[in-house]
């Protein structure tokens, strides 16, 4: 998998989404969704650099291929189901997403935990 072109992917929709949230979804939605929309789109953005920084480190010998592409993946699911579940329920008010937001969030503790392991296993 080509980790830093799915991060540069990844980085356009978010800044799709924010503008569209900022925009689009301004007047159409209450404070409190605008601000699930808006966690949405900071988490996406976040781990979306995750994946163009974690094969850099895999590069440069820090982290092994392996590990990078686990990482990876993991951040990549997270993207999808804790933003995806988030952008959602922001504008459809299914509370019942909230149910597998937690999966993503835990995927994406999960990369950082494994990342942490990775490097300071590495020195």
């Amino acid at each position: 998998m080509n980790w830093p072109a799915a991060g540069a992917a990844f980085l356009a929709i978010a800044v799709g989404s924010g503008a569209f949230g900022a925009h689009g979804l301004r007047d159409r939605l209450d404070a409190y969704a605008l601000g699930i929309w808006e966690k949405a789109v900071f988490y996406h953005f976040i781990h979306a650099l995750g994946l163009i920084i974690v094969p850099l480190l895999a590069r440069s010998g820090a982290v092994s291929n392996l590990a990078a592409d686990r990482i990876c993946w993991l951040l990549a699911f997270g993207v999808l189901v804790f933003s995806g579940s988030l952008y959602v329920l922001a504008v459809t008010g299914l509370s019942t997403l909230g149910a597998i937001t937690p999966l993503g969030g835990t995927a994406m503790i999960a990369a950082w935990l494994l990342l942490t392991f990775q490097l300071l296993r590495a020195k």
